[in-house]
């Protein structure tokens, strides 16, 4: 199965599951696109009063790495992906103005800490683990996703897991305050249906309202990070370290990092 990221509402609330069975949820193209479209749809309707996005077993173990030898290796095709496809569906969950809370379980990875990065409330098992070990593939994050990813764990957080691929579980994610709440996974489940049933029972429009203003008082104005350097951050698409990184991945070997 190629995965997919599917919606159901009932009672002002909209359940999105993101759904790739033997991959942990990774997301594909198709996945990031299909995002998009559903809080597109979650923004026109008036309805609601409540987000829950969420995975079976794992939040969302990154990105689908078996489909990046098709586009990752050629500069336009990478900026593309990164800034239509992935930008896509993170801007329109950014840009939804109802609250969404993040039901996280298991792997919580690369794409995973970056959907979680733009939920308003992130509510966690005890067994959950986080990071974007992406260095091991041998490309870096781009820069609008870092940007994103920093507000939310915090500079200290994002270079521990940039710069040394850190997981960390958690415990260690709530002291440095991505996480509102952990719970035994068993708990999970009645955690975040008494969250959103708190939400729902508030004001709608005030929710909405309070979201534009924090959007607006972002201390990070992601939509505008330095654009040099979006404009020139897929340039190593064609390089022998990117190659290696994710042919390693697929081949299922330590990949050989050479200077």
């Amino acid at each position: 199965m190629s995965g997919s990221v599917g919606m159901v509402c009932a009672d002002g609330i909209a359940r999105v599951a993101i759904g790739h069975p033997g991959k942990l949820n990774a997301m594909s193209r198709a996945m990031w696109r299909e995002l998009r479209a559903v809080f597109g749809q979650i923004q026109r309707d008036a309805s609601l009063r409540a987000v829950v996005i969420h995975g079976a077993d794992h939040f969302c173990a990154g990105g689908d790495i078996s489909e990046y030898a098709s586009f990752r290796f050629e500069e336009q095709g990478l900026r593309d992906f990164h800034e239509n496809d992935v930008w896509g569906g993170l801007q329109a969950m950014l840009d939804c103005d109802v609250p969404i809370v993040a039901q996280i379980e298991g792997n919580c990875m690369g794409a995973g800490v970056e959907i979680a990065s733009c939920c308003d409330i992130r509510i966690a098992s005890d067994t959950a683990r986080f990071g974007a070990p992406i260095a091991k593939l041998g490309f870096p994050m781009a820069p609008r996703e870092a940007a994103l990813v920093v507000r939310a764990v915090g500079e200290l957080t994002a270079r521990e897991m940039l710069l040394s691929a850190a997981v960390l579980d958690a415990a260690q994610m709530q002291q440095r305050g991505f996480l509102n709440q952990v719970v035994a996974a068993s708990a999970l489940d009645a955690a975040v249906d008494a969250y959103v049933r708190r939400m729902r029972s508030l004001a709608p429009n005030a929710a909405r309202l309070n979201k534009q203003t924090f959007r607006a008082l972002a201390l990070v104005n992601i939509e505008h990070t330095a654009p040099d350097l979006v404009a020139n951050a897929y340039r190593y698409a064609s390089s022998a370290e990117h190659r290696e990184g994710v042919t390693a991945f697929t081949d299922k070997r330590t990949p050989r990092f050479t200077t």
